[in-house]
């Protein structure tokens, strides 16, 4: 746990989350709360086909139903028919190809969901079928079906990085380790399904659209895109959002524009309200990677070469795969400092759900190969998995594999590390593990082996041992992936309250808690006098997405901008009417300011109002532009990033050797969260994403058969509840930066994506076996290989 800094009143304490009351008692409005007068809902059209060329669409008997008032395709679409966060490959409206099982070829709008859903069977389509094409492995073939013909192949993008000479690396060294890791597809799973509510503003101004959207501004663009119509007349407002986790972006924004065409085709509001499988059927999901590496290495541990080859399954449309997998570039060889490094990333369409942004953003993947190959480099040379990471890791002064010289930070990695291992005795207790977990492997040989012991070992199971952690670097916010300077505006009234509004998105985050503890500290009031105004993208600035763990680093920076502003505004009051000179320090603090060394003082309500009766403008737009970098797309090489953050998670866990269950009794997370603003948020999202990563490592996937997804509701998506997970321990190793507000820097993601490494190496530990494909199943630990049935016959996707 982080320690509270004595000259802070806020910052780094724990602090009522600002939205918490109304969202414990149920006050809280989601998206679906909201209803209007003449109401329609929308439902979706789709074929069950996976490919498939459209030649000819009749929607006539389905408009002439009662119960549909009017159909919606692309023929109602004015601007543009398809879309893209980065390449315009996704249609609206689906008129030339069904790539995809989660495709709409149109929206039938009426007043009730059952009736249109019974009339959806009259709309005649005729198709043509195409090949299927499902294994990434297989799309850069020559004869490889086309997912989209006119890009002439199926790669999405090819991200390569060159360090040294891996060739000349490779010759020096005494052993080379080569191996292939896989990771699965994942559904983001949050509670609240999709549901967006459009209608036209009164006077041709336009169209206002509510919904659960975690990036309005992108929602907007791509609205603007699709009606033809120019930005001022497209407002988005977020509702409170149900969860997100990096799901609610792309579906979002054309869920967004097949409403507003429906709301402007007919002049009455529309709304489109998802049901659980039209969530997992259409939502893309994390990407799933094939990777291999190829590590080479002294006999005392230390890494000379590495070469990576990864390729990533991008689904149906490119959606955020040229930004995921930019990321997985930078990252791939961990936190690690090696003179030669040869990567290439490479994402590929396929007709198999698409895929795009989700926590952790293109670095679970692989972490968990570069964490599983670490520990497997520490057995070799006869070290343990903290020997080996000490050895290698980047220190201040290195260069990562980007020849990106770490400087202007904390490179506070080994000191992580000390602290995790500190913590959890983990070389006491790995090596301990290690001796007794020396045993026959899994085989059927073995079989009577492992009966014997069971039998031998009560009603718990054979139940062994295990330790294991994973260490990372993550560049922090945006990068070279794109602009990043985001908008705060601050409004202090003459009673002393406050009004606070920022172009980043609350998504659940408690990103609306941290930034009122941010302005409380500069102004010295308390939290509960400042009101956060709703997210509208009519009141404040295009400040980006609200992605890569940048809202307390660079919207908390901007935040603290338009705080210092006008804090300048009230000091210059005060210096004034005290007749001060500029030496005195002006103390603002528990809801007044006085002079250090004097008498004077004043009450915030009562300066606000002297400022607001001298004429003193009280409102202020902060703005905080984050540092320039540079990124060589041929070379992959340059300072990607311009800050970044180092974390440690260690998992102990039990590996029950008949069933192959897995129970998580404790994960001590530790983290360079840069400054630690807000305590409880930060706590809650090391519980947050830990949780999250261990779903990942030994529960959570998203199969298909011929690109129709088996697990279309939870029933068959298997994600961990509370009684899932032991013990977590969230630790904060306060790391000294230059940037964001007071040295806060990201969080969120780091927590979730070092989880299933540390878990991985945990099962190692305690079955003396390495697995090398996600989830760590009960299938995968006792056959080593995954269950499917041959169809889609199966749970609620039947």
């Amino acid at each position: 746990m982080a320690k509270s800094d004595n000259t802070f009143s806020l910052i780094g304490r724990p602090v009522q989350r600002q939205d918490g009351l109304e969202k414990v008692t149920g006050q809280a409005k989601f998206a679906d709360d909201y209803q209007m007068p003449n109401q329609l809902t929308g439902i979706m059209l789709r074929l069950p086909v996976s490919h498939a060329r459209i030649k000819k669409i009749d929607l006539s008997a389905l408009e002439k139903d009662k119960n549909v008032v009017t159909v919606c395709d692309y023929h109602d679409i004015r601007g543009a028919k398809k879309v893209g966060v980065v390449y315009p490959d996704q249609p609206v409206f689906c008129y030339e190809k069904i790539v995809t099982p989660g495709d709409v070829v149109a929206m039938a709008l009426g007043e009730s969901e059952e009736k249109i859903m019974n009339a959806l069977g009259k709309a005649r389509i005729d198709f043509e079928l195409l090949p299927v094409l499902t294994d990434p492995r297989k799309a850069l073939e020559k004869d490889a079906p086309l997912i989209h013909p006119e890009k002439k192949n199926n790669l999405i993008v090819h991200h390569p990085l060159r360090k040294g000479n891996v060739k000349e690396g490779f010759a020096a060294c005494d052993d080379i380790i080569e191996q292939t890791y896989t990771t699965q597809a994942v559904e983001h799973a949050y509670l609240e399904p999709e549901c967006v509510l459009a209608y036209l503003r009164e006077g041709n101004k336009g169209i206002h659209i509510l919904g659960s959207f975690q990036n309005p501004f992108t929602t907007r663009n791509i609205v603007a895109q699709v009606l033809g119509w120019t930005l001022n007349r497209v407002r988005i407002q977020q509702a409170e959002l149900g969860g997100s986790f990096g799901g609610k972006d792309d579906l979002m924004a054309i869920l967004a524009a097949r409403a507003a065409v429906g709301s402007v085709k007919t002049g009455r509001p529309v709304k489109i309200r998802y049901r659980r499988e039209d969530s997992i059927r259409e939502s893309y999901k994390r990407h799933p990677y094939f990777m291999k590496y190829k590590v080479g290495f002294t006999k005392q541990g230390k890494i000379k070469a590495m070469k990576i080859d990864i390729l990533a399954d991008g689904g149906a449309y490119a959606s955020m795969s040229p930004f995921v997998t930019w990321r997985t570039v930078v990252q791939a060889t961990g936190p690690y400092d090696i003179e030669h490094v040869r990567t290439d990333v490479r994402a590929v369409y396929t007709n198999n759900p698409y895929t795009g942004a989700m926590r952790g953003f293109g670095s679970p993947q692989p972490i968990f190969a570069q964490e599983s190959i670490m520990d497997e480099i520490a057995l070799h040379v006869g070290k343990t998995p903290l020997e080996i990471r000490r050895i290698n890791a980047l220190k201040t002064g290195s260069l990562t594999a980007t020849g990106h010289k770490l400087s202007h930070h904390d490179v506070n990695l080994i000191k992580v590390l000390n602290t995790a291992a500190s913590k959890t005795d983990f070389s006491l207790s790995w090596r301990k593990n290690l001796k007794i977990n020396h045993h026959p492997g899994h085989s059927k040989t073995n079989e009577n082996y492992l009966i014997r012991n069971f039998h031998s070992s009560g009603k718990t199971g054979y139940l062994q041992n295990g330790i294991g952690l994973a260490v990372s670097l993550r560049g922090c916010s945006l990068g070279a992936e794109g602009i990043d300077a985001p908008a705060a505006y601050i409004s202090i009234q003459n009673d002393g309250t406050v009004y606070l509004l920022s172009g980043l998105a609350e998504n659940g985050q408690g990103m609306r808690t941290t930034y009122g503890i941010i302005v409380a500290e500069v102004l010295g009031i308390k939290t509960d006098s400042i009101q956060y105004l709703d997210m509208d993208s009519a009141y404040i600035a295009d400040s980006g997405p609200t992605v890569a763990s940048r809202a307390t680093l660079m919207g908390g920076g901007a935040v603290k901008n338009a705080a210092e502003i006008l804090r300048s505004r009230l000091e210059t009051v005060l210096r004034k009417t005290w007749e001060l000179s500029g030496k005195q320090n002006l103390i603002f603090k528990k809801n007044s300011v006085s002079v250090q060394g004097m008498k004077n003082k004043i009450s915030f309500p009562e300066l606000c109002d002297l400022a607001y009766h001298q004429g003193v403008n009280l409102a202020a737009i902060g703005w905080y532009p984050g540092p320039k970098v540079e990124w060589n797309e041929k070379s992959g090489q340059g300072p990607a990033y311009f800050t970044y953050v180092y974390g440690c998670q260690v998992a102990e866990v039990r590996v029950n050797m008949i069933t192959g269950e897995v129970y998580i009794d404790r994960v001590t997370a530790v983290h360079d969260p840069g400054k630690v603003i807000n305590l409880l948020g930060a706590q809650g999202q090391v519980y947050g994403g830990v949780t999250q990563g261990a779903g990942y490592a030994l529960w959570e996937e998203i199969s298909n058969h011929e690109g129709f997804i088996r697990e279309l509701n939870f029933d068959q998506f298997l994600i961990p509840t509370s009684k899932d997970i032991g013990d977590i321990f969230p630790v904060f190793v306060e790391g000294k930066d230059r940037y964001g507000p007071w040295g806060a820097k990201s969080l969120a993601e780091p927590t979730l994506e070092l989880t299933a490494a540390a878990i991985a190496n945990a099962v190692r530990n305690a079955t003396g076996k390495r697995f090398f494909n996600l989830p760590l199943n009960l299938e995968e630990i006792i056959l080593e290989r995954k269950l499917y049935p041959h169809d889609n016959k199966r749970g609620s996707s039947r």
